[in-house]
């Protein structure tokens, strides 16, 4: 069977599965087709911003929510042009972004739901989620936006049981130190072998580094903490105060690693390895950040922009300056 005949044999069979774009008519074989081997790509609705909206801030929140109230997940023969939906994702990604975390989940978790119309179409933007809002290398990373998505997936009548495995597991991992919810008190056992926790802390902000020696970007991101003159000034007052993690078990190389380390920053290791066996934070990727309150909330989780703590930290602290 040649390669055109097989594209359109699978289109026609998901378009009798969800439906075309009117069902109320029935598309000949001729038709389906040439739907199904078009070669121009099919745009993808946007919505049309309201005239009464003129603050930027309100288009971004608008779009946000109503990204794809134009566009009919049922109607399979997008699937032709998978392209189009995932470049009009990553603008649905980068809108995520600029909203408010709740905003974000709310937003995602209604989109995911419209998609449920048609398990081929699901099965696409569950996998566009993951590539673009729970990927470590995303530059959309949206782990909020993302639990959204999850808590659909893991309970859709679109899955058997064995389906929803994965999502529910990632869901419990996302759910875990979350963004406004206290972090996952554990020990660590410094280089000269004194031992400490991290509810035991006390400063202002806690900013937690979890790291591996030799991590070219851990290396990226001890610089720029370094070479930022807001956050040196901070740690030299004691108003934050740096937990370097190792929390794996070559303590060779981590000892050898020592000198490369500032020596105002808590450097530590885990030696019951916690961290890992016990799936305390999720470790997908090295390094992590995490910037804690004195009540040790979290305040961002797995940051890797050292401008985005700075922002947080001026302006939690200017608002707190305002009350």
């Amino acid at each position: 069977m040649k390669l055109r005949t097989i594209v359109v044999v699978s289109l026609l069979v998901a378009m009798t599965a969800c439906g075309g774009r009117n069902t109320k008519q029935t598309t000949s074989s001729k038709e389906a087709a040439t739907v199904a081997v078009a070669t121009e790509p099919r745009q993808i609705p946007m919505p049309e911003l309201p005239g009464f909206i003129n603050d930027k801030q309100q288009a971004t929140e608008y779009m946000a929510e109503h990204f794809w109230d134009r566009f009919d997940f049922a109607d399979t023969t997008y699937i032709d042009t998978l392209k189009s939906i995932e470049l009009a994702f990553g603008q649905y990604g980068q809108l995520l972004a600029s909203v408010m975390p709740e905003q974000a989940l709310r937003s995602m978790k209604r989109t995911m739901t419209s998609a449920e119309k048609c398990k081929p179409m699901f099965d696409h933007f569950a996998e566009l989620a993951e590539k673009y809002l729970y990927d470590p290398n995303s530059p959309v990373k949206n782990e909020e936006a993302y639990i959204g998505a999850l808590e659909v997936m893991s309970t859709t009548s679109l899955y058997d049981e064995w389906e929803r495995v994965r999502p529910q597991s990632q869901l419990t991992m996302a759910l875990k130190n979350r963004m406004g919810t206290i972090a996952t008190d554990f020990r660590y056992v410094t280089k000269n072998g004194s031992r400490g926790s991290l509810h035991a802390l006390k400063a202002k902000y806690i900013l937690l580094f979890i790291n591996n020696p030799g991590c070219p970007a851990c290396k990226d991101i001890r610089e720029q903490i370094s070479a930022s003159a807001m956050l040196t000034q901070l740690i030299d007052q004691g108003v934050i105060k740096v937990l370097a993690l190792y929390p794996d078990e070559d303590l060779k190389e981590w000892y050898d690693y020592q000198p490369n380390m500032p020596d105002n920053w808590i450097n530590s290791y885990d030696k019951e390895l916690a961290m890992r066996n016990k799936e305390l934070y999720d470790l997908r990727a090295i390094p992590t950040l995490y910037l804690l309150d004195e009540h040790k909330m979290v305040l961002l989780k797995d940051c890797m922009s050292i401008p985005s703590i700075e922002q947080v930290i001026y302006y939690r602290d200017y608002y707190n300056q305002q009350q």
